[in-house]
């Protein structure tokens, strides 16, 4: 309890110191931005090694090398996307339309950060929320808390080296759920943006507070009969081991057409995949997947080697990646969900149709909105999977792990990949700068407000008061029919007119004399009546005959405007 307790003061204190140096950094010039992000990147490449080995020694996941290329590609890639970005004063400029749009900084953020990649995470969350004016205040995983930290450390002495005021990056010491919860509520904290588990995420939207979270990816891979098999193999393989799959797009499943099943099958086995065997697939899910139907964390990040090891089998050193066929998706079947480690389900189809039909099928099982990838070399297939998956990242003929963050495609290159609608999250797009900033739109005026005709206004005054005449007409001729036991007369095409309002006084029964002297009751009222009363501060006498439109009654009644004769 005292160690929640001091979590929550942790996370007070820095929301509110975070909140004093934004309130300094918002007022930065351009200039003076671009130097403290460009001290950064030089300080996060200088240390991206020794960041990386920290993170393996203290997670146990994934491999030195890999997440070493993970912190430069933030470091240096996503630097030198978000530099020629403008984030600072007068953004945009139509002249002709007269339009111009003004960057505003956020504030604080409150930034969620994962055990599976935590220092390239934390670079680039901090590149992008500073590159807009913000302060950003890590919530590092509790097993991943000396990595970011030291992270965070690097990145917040970079800053103020350049310039930046205290404070403008920080790091919680001690994460509970308490703590991460505070820091995510608190009156200052101005946005979330949470990368981790479905539960963390859920709690990021439900914070009260604009947020950015990723949903999980369950990425399915597809190999359509046209394909370069050897690469297509070599792309998928390199993307679900690259940093042992702790990638969130890394590939989850391998489809393949039948008519090139072997060939497929002898690749993997050539560049370093072992296919299990039926009893080796009993035994690998049985690893994979707790008796509670979640992914046993025990193997994320983990060799292929050493699952199999888990698993109670052998196979050869130099093994990369494990693969077991699929009977089916679901919970009933662990090799068809997100793994995070190098194992794959491995499914046959006969065509294109049906391996778009599966792979819509592995999405709606844990990925909806992330990414998928597809190998072929016909273009009408590549349009036929854009129009029909739910996926918002579709990599073509490249690791979809490294195609979905920007690696090896064009796409920004980001280490939070909205998920959109389908998934749950707020937005489809990979996370960059512009996502962390408000636009101030000045607009002058163009045009005047064109007033109506003389004569229409007229014309439309008369059509409403003819109205009301036609409808007192009707009124009175069903009056009439009523009261004398008769049957209303058949409209003829020049109907008799009939009798004045006034004249139904004398249908009424007698009534005792009162004190005071009373408008006799009206016999009809509709809306435009009531409006009026109400603007002339008078009251409508109405009696029990009176005919009132609802909506009449209704506004009469809000305003206490009948008066009921006696």
């Amino acid at each position: 309890m005292d160690k929640d307790l001091e979590s929550v003061q942790e996370a007070r204190h820095l929301v509110e110191t975070a909140h004093d140096a934004w309130l300094k950094f918002e007022d930065f010039a351009e200039d003076q931005v671009e130097r403290i992000l460009s001290e950064i990147s030089r300080a996060a490449i200088a240390n991206a090694e020794a960041l990386a080995r920290i993170a393996v020694d203290e997670t146990g996941y994934g491999t030195v090398e890999h997440k070493t290329l993970k912190n430069l590609f933030c470091a240096d890639d996503v630097y030198r996307a978000i530099r020629p970005m403008k984030t600072v004063g007068i953004v945009n400029e139509d002249k002709e339309k007269k339009v111009f749009e003004v960057a505003i900084s956020i504030g604080v953020i409150a930034a969620i950060i994962p055990s599976t990649n935590p220092t390239s995470t934390a670079i680039y969350k901090a590149l992008i929320a500073l590159k807009g004016r913000n302060t950003i205040v890590f919530s590092p995983h509790p097993s991943a808390v000396r990595s970011i930290g030291e992270t965070s450390r690097i990145i917040a002495e970079a800053a103020e080296r350049a310039g930046a005021p205290k404070n403008v990056v920080s790091c919680m010491r001690l994460p509970t759920m308490e703590g991460t919860q505070e820091l995510m509520k608190h009156s200052l904290t101005s946005l979330i943006l949470a990368t981790g588990g479905t539960g963390l995420v859920k709690a990021a939207y439900s914070a009260g507070k604009p947020a950015f979270g990723v949903g999980p990816g369950n990425v399915p891979s597809y190999i359509e009969k046209t394909a370069e098999v050897s690469k297509a193999v070599r792309d998928i393989l390199t993307g679900k081991c690259f940093d042992n799959g702790t990638l969130c797009s890394s590939e989850q499943a391998m489809i393949c057409d039948e008519l090139i099943k072997e060939t497929v099958l002898d690749e993997l086995k050539k560049q370093g995949a072992h296919v299990c065997t039926p009893q080796e697939k009993i035994q690998l899910e049985r690893t994979i997947q707790t008796p509670r139907r979640t992914l046993n964390t025990k193997i994320v990040g983990k060799a292929a080697v050493k699952i199999a090891e888990m698993a109670g089998f052998t196979v050869p050193s130099n093994t990369c990646a494990l693969v077991a066929y699929a009977d089916g998706v679901g919970p009933d079947y662990p090799i068809s969900r997100e793994k995070l480690s190098p194992t794959l389900a491995f499914y046959v189809v006969k065509d294109w149709r049906e391996g778009c039909a599966k792979c819509i099928e592995i999405l709606n099982f844990g990925g909806l909105g992330h990414t998928l990838s597809v190998h072929t070399n016909d273009e009408e297939v590549v349009r036929q999977f854009a129009l029909r998956k739910p996926a918002f990242r579709i990599c073509v003929n490249t690791p979809a792990a490294l195609g979905a963050v920007g690696y090896t495609t064009n796409l920004f290159p980001s280490m939070t990949l909205g998920c959109g609608a389908a998934g749950g999250n707020i937005t489809s797009d990979n996370i960059s700068p512009l996502h962390l900033i408000n636009l101030k739109r000045v607009a002058y005026g163009v045009r005047e407000l064109a007033a109506p005709a003389a004569s229409k206004t007229a014309a439309v005054h008369a059509a409403a008061a003819g109205g009301r005449r036609a409808i007192e007409e009707l009124v009175d001729q069903w009056l009439g029919a009523r009261t004398t036991g008769g049957n209303p007369a058949p409209v003829a095409a020049s109907p008799p007119a009939a009798p004045p309002l006034s004249s139904y006084k004398d249908l009424e029964p007698p009534r005792p004399q009162v004190e005071k002297t009373e408008t006799k009751p009206v016999g009809f009222v509709c809306e435009e009546d009531v409006r009026a009363a109400v603007l002339a501060n008078s009251k409508i006498v109405i009696g029990k005959k009176t005919i009132i439109t609802p909506s009449a009654r209704e506004m009469a009644e809000a305003n206490d405007v009948f008066v009921v004769s006696e």
